[in-house]
């Protein structure tokens, strides 16, 4: 497809100092690329010089084959829309009114609004849920209805680009997913282009087309999700000794308990992830087995432990495999059934709880230990 938005050797900072350089990135049409990194990195220096807000230090910026220098405020402000984590406070505004703001660039020497903005405008209000609102008095709104007001007016405006910084800070879950899901519409059914910053990992992993991973004075990373999580971009992005991410479940995993096992967890398909995470807020050591590597226990038990037995996907547990998972076992002294079904391929789970009773080892149902 073809490129779009670009940046071309962008240089950003303050009063002349670079804070970031080297920036070169292309997306293309109705793409959503999301800025990632720790506090303070320059997500928000990166985008207020892309909307002009801040003046770059050098580099170019390109809507499609146009260098928005040269644009006049107005065409610029029909290119590009922007919602910045900046508060503002209209005094005795309505939220129709601030909405109705995004009309400016269309709207004549006297500021009217024609009935066609009008109608934009409230069709704006209705795209992000906030008819209800369009006679509230702005000021009085909580931060998650403000931000889908400063949405509504950014959509008033017809951009074919909408810069967002931290779009979901102060949202409650409910309306983070909200506003993601008409953010991820208008990029798939307008085309529009959608650029922001965030801090969820989980969810930038989840709606961008691609990524930027931003630390230090240049870009550490930047690419789509799967090929960032392959790298490990992750972990070395947030400087993570303690803890991991786990890019399967899209989330972060809290440091394993170490030392030598005290439990062991027979479980499978998903049945032992609460056993692990139960054990690991007790910083219990455990173990865990036998595992196959297309489980998902097996993808949390390894963030979580270092004694974990797992076999080849769709294969039979070897006899080597039952036997190390037997010998750690044996050093515990107590065992977890998760209360994983047993079959024909994971018989050696069977033959573990087996070895536990036969030892005299205590074993305790999964709701006991995930309910202490």
């Amino acid at each position: 497809m073809q490129t779009y938005f670009k940046t071309e050797n962008l240089a950003v900072g303050y009063n002349g100092n670079i804070l970031i350089q080297d920036i070169n990135i292309a997306i293309e049409k109705g793409k959503i690329l999301t800025l990632i990194g720790p506090n303070g990195a320059g997500k928000s220096t990166i985008l207020k010089s892309i909307t002009r807000h801040l003046q770059k230090i050098s580099g170019a910026v390109y809507i499609e084959s146009q260098e928005i220098s040269a644009l006049n405020p107005r065409q610029m402000a029909k290119q590009l829309a922007v919602v910045l984590t900046d508060r503002i406070r209209p005094e005795l505004m309505t939220c129709a009114e601030v909405v109705a703001m995004g009309r400016y660039p269309y709207t004549n020497m006297m500021g009217k609004l024609t009935p066609q903005d009008k109608k934009i405008v409230w069709e704006a209000m209705e795209r992000v849920h906030a008819l209800d609102l369009a006679e509230q008095e702005f000021l009085t709104l909580s931060d998650g209805q403000k931000q889908r007001i400063m949405l509504a007016r950014a959509i008033c405006q017809e951009p074919e680009i909408i810069v967002l910084d931290e779009p979901t800070a102060y949202l409650d879950i409910r309306y983070k997913v909200e506003l993601l899901d008409i953010l991820r519409t208008m990029a798939q059914e307008k085309k529009i282009t959608v650029i922001m910053s965030l801090h969820e990992i989980d969810l930038a992993t989840k709606i961008s087309d691609y990524l930027i991973c931003v630390k230090g004075d240049r870009i550490s990373a930047f690419g789509s999700p799967d090929e960032i999580l392959k790298s490990n971009s992750i972990e070395r992005l947030y400087d993570m000794e303690n803890g991991s991410y786990d890019p399967l479940f899209g989330s972060i995993e809290l440091t394993k308990p170490t030392g030598e096992p005290k439990v062991f967890v027979v479980a499978g398909g998903g049945f032992g992830i609460p056993c692990y995470r139960a054990l690991q807020r007790k910083n219990l050591p455990f173990a865990a087995g036998v595992l196959f590597a297309n489980d998902v226990d097996c993808q949390v038990a390894k963030k979580l432990s270092d004694h974990v037995v797992c076999g080849q996907a769709f294969e039979p547990v070897t006899e080597e495999l039952y036997e190390k998972a037997a010998r750690l076992l044996l050093r515990c002294e107590a065992v977890v059934d998760a209360g994983t079904p047993l079959g024909t391929l994971n018989e050696s789970n069977a033959r573990l709880l087996r070895l536990a009773r036969e030892k005299q080892i205590p074993i305790w149902e999964r709701q006991a230990i995930v309910k202490d």
